[in-house]
């Protein structure tokens, strides 16, 4: 029996990965796994437990957590209750539909931090595996070639330069009626890119067999026909 088709794609925070990766699962008929939703369901269950929380959110490094919060926080990811719905573009956590909290910038910050913490990336790697094991998927996210999904059929990194990441971040929380400068959100994109990319466990990164794409200067639809054509030149579906 043939695997079913996965492919990968990463990159930094406001590259259009959910975008491109929402439409690339359509145009395959294939599953959408948003990885990051799941880190940001995670962030919104901390927030069930303030102290631990709060010293997460205050987090310089991840050496800065004793080994009991660390290990509480990956019990807590281990018991996440989450369930994806329409294609992978709603998810809900114990049975509600967080789809929109988990888009806060405050959730989206806490998400960053406990990302880097080993128990909490542990308890969700089987989680990511299983969901993609059984129809294939399109997974985006920051170590989905590296960690999640070396095995990947194809790998794509999707980046843009600062300035327009920042500003379509500005635009999608404008969108939300949460608008915010563009300086801020400059500077908030270039902090979470250095946390991502140093952290000791799976940092983000470019990796030799990943394709490339900057889509600075690409709409979604010039992204998601790239990615289609490396695709179908490595014979997947």
């Amino acid at each position: 029996m043939t695997r079913p088709l996965i492919v990968a794609i990463d990159g930094p925070a406001g590259a259009g990965k959910s975008t491109v990766s929402r439409e690339l699962a359509r145009r395959l008929g294939l599953p959408y796994l948003d990885t990051g939703a799941l880190y940001r369901a995670l962030a919104l269950a901390l927030g069930q437990v303030p102290e631990l929380a709060g010293r997460i959110d205050g987090l310089v490094t991840v050496d800065d957590l004793s080994s009991e919060d660390r290990a509480r926080a990956g019990e807590i990811a281990g018991a996440l209750a989450l369930s994806f719905e329409e294609g992978g573009t709603r998810l809900r956590l114990d049975g509600r539909d967080v789809s929109v909290d988990i888009r806060r910038p405050e959730v989206g910050e806490r998400a960053s931090r406990a990302s880097a913490i080993p128990e909490v990336r542990a308890a969700l790697l089987d989680l990511q595996r299983d969901l993609a094991a059984r129809q294939g998927a399109v997974a985006e996210g920051r170590d989905m070639g590296s960690v999640v999904f070396p095995g990947a059929d194809v790998k794509f990194f999707l980046t843009a330069d600062l300035t327009c990441r920042a500003r379509r971040r500005g635009g999608d929380l404008a969108a939300r009626g949460e608008p915010a400068p563009e300086y801020v959100v400059e500077r908030e994109i270039a902090a979470r890119d250095q946390r991502d990319s140093s952290r000791a466990v799976a940092p983000l990164r470019q990796l030799p067999d990943a394709i490339a794409i900057d889509s600075t200067a690409l709409d979604v639809g010039q992204v998601v026909e790239r990615m289609l054509i490396e695709i179908s030149r490595r014979g997947s579906p």
